[in-house]
């Protein structure tokens, strides 16, 4: 049976709009992810694959992580950027010794084709957007039947070769929530639900989770101007001791000096009103403009919640307005916009008159 046929299922809108956004209690369908017993239709989200014995260099070359010595099974994440350091595509990255795979939001993966096919010149390599695999998302260490391989979500994991602007690993929200997402081909998607001896959820509860861990959402959170540093990104998808590749000037030079212009947080909105502010819809700080919400959802736990940029020198204690609604800012980047790598700021003496 597909997920939209299940008892209770409920479509989703916008982006999520092909698959059920709940089963009739979102808040119930949390707890059962975050235990490890529900599954979530993912199935709208895109994977590319790239085959050919230079796969691997050559997605290294072209990305921000350290992918030549990835092992088969192996989970991390990568970025595309811009000549800019902006982020274009990220992707969550796999390799089976002989098919890798880049697994990208809603609406992402043409993009990723497409940039990838015009670099190919001479590598031997082959790249494709997949229309035969379909996506389930999860939590804990259950296997879903039928998935061809399991990505493993690094977050938000610190390697020794990357930096954090936010939270320790120990001290993270997302601290062990062991998130995957599930490869299955399309043609067995039916049948790999009908043998999961668990339940299912919807994406209120998937992106609601998503949210109080403090994760990007590329086709919600990014625009034009987005940072890996802004969002605390660079701490499970950028490599800072590979070689050169796309970018990688822009990404050194905001670390060295620190203060990206704008920074991460997480809102808690009030909980009066009955309607979540709509994503893009401005923060203000009494009449100021400071940032704009970029999520939104309802936490079995916290209540509504949100994921925003605010403009770095916005005070922490701001007292918030998001499309009516008050709200308060929680640090995700910290507002220096330093981490243990940025050299300190020499002082300007002001000469004497």
């Amino acid at each position: 049976m597909k997920p939209s046929e299940r008892p209770g299922a409920v479509l989703g809108d916008g982006i999520d709009a092909p698959v059920p956004a709940h089963y009739g209690s979102p808040a119930r369908e949390q707890r059962a992810l975050l235990a490890g017993t529900a599954l979530v239709d993912l199935s709208h989200m895109e994977v590319v694959t790239v085959t050919g014995q230079d796969r691997l260099t050559w997605v290294h070359s072209l990305t921000t992580q350290h992918l030549t010595g990835l092992t088969p099974g192996e989970s991390t994440e990568t970025i595309l950027l811009s000549a800019e350091g902006r982020i274009q595509v990220p992707a969550f990255v796999q390799d089976d010794g002989e098919t890798l795979y880049l697994i990208t939001d809603v609406g992402q993966g043409e993009e990723l084709r497409a940039f990838l096919q015009s670099m190919k010149f001479m590598m031997r390599v082959d790249v494709a957007l997949r229309d035969d695999l379909s996506l389930l998302g999860g939590y804990g260490s259950e296997t879903v039947p039928r998935a061809i391989l399991t990505w493993r979500d690094p977050w938000p994991a610190v390697p020794a070769s990357s930096v954090a602007y936010g939270a320790d690993p120990d001290q993270h929200p997302a601290r062990g929530h062991d998130r995957y997402l599930a490869l299955v081909p399309a043609a067995d998607l039916e049948a790999a639900l009908d043998e999961w001896e668990g339940t299912m959820a919807g994406m209120l509860a998937w992106e609601a989770q998503r949210i109080v861990d403090l994760r990007p959402r590329p086709a919600l959170d990014i625009d034009d101007k987005s940072l890996p540093h802004e969002w605390d990104w660079l701490r499970s998808a950028v490599h800072l001791d590979k070689g050169c590749y796309r970018g990688q000037e822009a990404v050194a030079r905001t670390v060295n000096l620190g203060r990206p212009p704008r920074r991460a947080v997480l809102l808690q909105l009030d909980g009066s009103a009955e309607r979540l502010p709509a994503a893009g819809s401005e923060i203000l700080w009494g009449e100021k403009t400071v940032g704009k919400i970029t999520s939104a959802g309802r936490d079995m736990d916290e209540g509504p919640v949100g994921l925003g940029l605010l403009k770095r020198n916005t005070p922490l204690d701001a007292q918030l307005a998001i499309d009516g609604i008050p709200a308060l800012a929680e640090v995700i980047v910290n507002p220096d916009g330093r981490t243990a790598l940025s050299y300190d700021r020499p002082k300007i003496r002001k000469l004497a008159p």
